[in-house]
């Protein structure tokens, strides 16, 4: 007969039953992260990337589910859906959470930033810090580092843009945010805020005659089908910003927080240098599609901009502490 040592089977027992808890107590959070971008964008390459590894470190205690190309609406639906929690993720542009968050579009300032060296040591500098914090205070979280969306060029289906005056009366579609309108209506244009999902059939059907976005959005979502000419302006560079509902987000262990934001900024660097290497593609692809490239002299625009108070409007929409943190990095501007 085989004797049991029965304080030995007691404890044994017990530590199973504790590893039982511990397993059971293991949550499996599935949060959704919506987009507007085509899955083939470097953003949507790069987020799955990032899901796959952020599944794989936390042993799918976080697993991300990626719904790309508007498939849960457009912008400002999908900023109301993870406000009220039905949405985890989201990457909206500065320019599109300005409806709620009016200081994260301080970067889109018309033609403030002139390349992007001087972006990212803004952006991931002191500005970058404020736009966090004044997010943080809507109840959402960001993570620290922004992703690129690019600087914004105007394509038209004809007349190149080369001065201000070429844009006298032009109905040009913009994100909906008051920046961009602004910018366009001060330099004698015509902006209709617009989602962006609807700006393919608006352009085919000559509800606008042109638009604004970074080459490789115009890439890919084909507006070269609708579209002949781009006018590289540089007028703003905008970013995506990788936001999380604040509650889901603080409702993650900490353990899980660290891992998610290290490798979706991790991945968010990778995305930047994707889009810089696209960047210097696209042209010639969109050239090979048909379209005609036109590079204006940006000073007529931002003199234009001076006279007639632009910068000092914004300025004091935006207030002193934003401008402050813009200025340092780009110098005076107005």
């Amino acid at each position: 007969m085989i004797e049991f040592d029965r304080r030995a089977v007691l404890a044994a027992a017990a530590a199973f039953a504790g590893t039982l808890r511990s397993s059971s107590a293991k949550a499996c959070f599935v949060y959704k992260y919506g987009n507007n971008l085509p899955a083939t964008h470097p953003l949507n390459r790069r987020a799955r990337e990032a899901a796959d590894r952020i599944r794989k470190a936390t042993a799918g205690e976080l697993d991300i589910r990626i719904f790309p190309g508007n498939q849960l609406g457009g912008d400002t639906g999908m900023l109301d859906q993870l406000r009220a929690g039905a949405i985890e993720f989201f990457t909206p542009s500065s320019l599109g959470i300005a409806t709620l968050v009016p200081a994260a579009a301080i970067n889109a300032v018309g033609f403030a930033f002139r390349d992007y060296r001087t972006v990212w040591r803004a952006m991931d500098g002191a500005l970058g810090t404020f736009i966090a914090a004044e997010i943080e205070k809507a109840g959402l979280h960001m993570m620290p580092r922004v992703w690129d969306n690019g600087f914004r060029q105007i394509t038209t289906s004809g007349k190149p843009i080369r001065t201000p005056d070429d844009l006298r009366g032009m109905k040009i579609r913009v994100p909906v945010s008051q920046l961009p309108i602004s910018l366009f209506r001060t330099l004698g244009g015509t902006p209709t805020g617009m989602q962006f999902s609807d700006v393919y059939t608006a352009l085919q059907t000559h509800v606008v005659d042109g638009q604004e976005n970074p080459l490789p959005i115009i890439d890919a979502a084909k507006l070269y089908e609708v579209q002949s000419t781009i006018s590289l302006t540089n007028h703003i560079w905008d970013g995506y910003l990788f936001v999380a509902n604040g509650a889901a987000w603080y409702r993650l262990p900490g353990d899980i927080r660290r891992v998610a934001e290290t490798i979706l900024d991790e991945c968010g660097m990778a995305q930047r240098a994707d889009v810089a290497a696209l960047n210097a593609s696209v042209r010639a692809a969109l050239s090979a599609r048909g379209m005609t490239f036109v590079e204006p002299d940006p000073a007529p625009f931002i003199g234009t901009l001076k006279d007639r108070g632009f910068y000092r409007q914004w300025r004091e929409r935006f207030g002193e502490a934003a401008w402050r943190h813009l200025e340092k990095y780009v110098g005076r501007l107005g």
